[in-house]
């Protein structure tokens, strides 16, 4: 059996070599199919990973209040949808003082500039840099880690010092080859000296999360007095088996502070950390199945496009198969023959298609600023797709070529010596390429 399976690949070998052109563009057909497949599956992957990496962080354990619930869909057509008011200072401040449900803490925050330039000794940054108030509870709840220095405590913000806390990527440009800590940076004319350097966190959908500074919420409430400033409420709920009860007790008190009656709605979004996780990565399920159904049309086509390729290399070569058949050759041994050419021009596409698709993916994913990581899934999908495509497409060329009879008019053909000296010749020429046959 292992010989016969050599020698047929040999043969097979040979029959592709010979048919280098056709073969190609057969390979070309099947890889085509297998990259969309593995290329889509492979961004939609590192977008996972990202959401995971972005907003896992945060931990199963938080939610946010906001002006907007931007975890759900919001219908614009909707004649019902109001416009949320803001979440105000005195609000937030006013939620701030009352919640004082067990074993969470809660963070006050709030974006006050988002292109501001920032200035050290005689450098400076481009106006692009998010000046974020804080508290000392911001980094935790928001999953950020102190590198360098230290997190803001309650004495920094308590008496409104001059703090602040850096992005990493202020490492790569106004403190390239500097240690930034102790170090004097100056916003809007005020000084401010630099506590701390916050983890890398990359870009979530093109926003750097690197380019900001963080400082105390009085300070920047004084230098960035723009009105109809919204205000941020995230909380952390350090035993995760409260936080439904946390959640509801967070409404109510949210409701309370802005006086609403029982009948009326909440005008304020609550995100949880968890169910916006799972929202977004809802939305990825749509992509995995689009590029299935891609993938699938194309990789259809490529199989119909093999199995053509292998019939019409059945047809041109039926003195090759009568010729072995005379000598001997079995019905199996032939069908194996062809079936094994299919396998191999299926599988020679498969790998250049799965190649080619990783490629393309880890390209649009550094493009766009997904993580990427090894989409083995994907891999062996392709895989199994591309060996069922094979089989599908092998099996009716295989078994054209087994019930093709030798030659018809044997009688006939050896009754006159230069046909049998065509025969002798062209089996000379078959057994020179095969070397030996398999005979019943």
């Amino acid at each position: 059996m292992v010989g016969l399976f050599k020698e047929n690949t040999k043969i097979a070998l040979d029959s592709i070599r010979s048919q280098a052109l056709r073969t190609s563009l057969t390979v070309m057909i099947i890889a085509i199919g297998i990259t969309a497949l593995v290329g889509i599956l492979t961004v939609v992957s590192a977008l996972e990973n990202t959401i995971l990496k972005d907003f896992a962080s945060m931990g199963a354990n938080t939610f946010s209040i906001s002006q907007y619930d931007f975890s759900s869909e919001i219908n614009q057509n909707d004649t019902e949808q109001r416009v949320n008011p803001i979440i105000s200072y005195p609000e937030a401040k006013a939620f701030q003082d009352k919640y004082n449900f067990p074993f969470t803490t809660t963070s006050l925050s709030f974006t006050a500039g988002s292109a501001v330039e920032v200035k050290y000794g005689e450098k400076k940054t481009d106006p692009e840099i998010s000046i974020v108030g804080v508290d000392e509870n911001f980094c935790p709840n928001k999953g950020l880690e102190v590198v360098k220095g230290r997190n803001f405590n309650s004495f920094d913000i308590s008496n409104n010092n001059y703090v602040c806390i850096l992005g990493s990527d202020f490492e790569k440009g106004l403190f390239e080859n500097i240690n930034p800590i102790d170090k004097t940076i100056s916003i809007r004319g005020a000084k401010f000296k630099v506590i701390g350097v916050l983890k890398e966190k990359g870009s979530t959908f093109g926003n750097s999360q690197d380019l900001r500074v963080l400082i105390p919420t009085q300070v920047a409430r004084s230098l960035f007095s723009a009105p109809n400033i919204n205000y941020d409420l995230d909380v952390m709920v350090t035993n995760e088996a409260l936080l439904d009860e946390a959640v509801d007790d967070a409404i109510i008190t949210m409701r309370r502070v802005r006086k609403l009656s029982p009948v009326e709605k909440d005008n304020f979004g609550i995100e949880r950390s968890d169910d916006l996780i799972q929202t977004l990565l809802s939305n990825t399920a749509v992509l995995s199945i689009s590029a299935w159904v891609i993938g699938i049309i194309t990789i259809f086509g490529s199989s119909i496009a093999l199995m053509n390729i292998m019939l019409v290399s059945v047809t041109e070569r039926t003195r090759e198969i009568g010729v072995r058949k005379s000598l001997g050759a079995k019905r199996s041994t032939i069908a194996w023959q062809f079936f094994t050419e299919t396998l191999i021009i299926g599988q020679i596409g498969g790998i250049v298609g799965i190649i080619l698709g990783i490629l393309i993916g880890f390209g649009i994913a550094s493009a766009i600023g997904f993580s990427f990581t090894t989409p083995w899934m994907a891999i062996f999908w392709a895989f199994v797709v591309t060996f069922a495509v094979t089989i599908l497409s092998g099996l009716i060329p295989a078994i054209k070529a087994s019930i093709i009879t030798s030659f018809p008019s044997s009688k006939a053909f050896f009754s006159k010596t230069s046909k049998v000296s065509a025969i002798s010749s062209e089996a000379s020429l078959i057994l020179g390429r095969s070397n030996c046959f398999t005979f019943s």
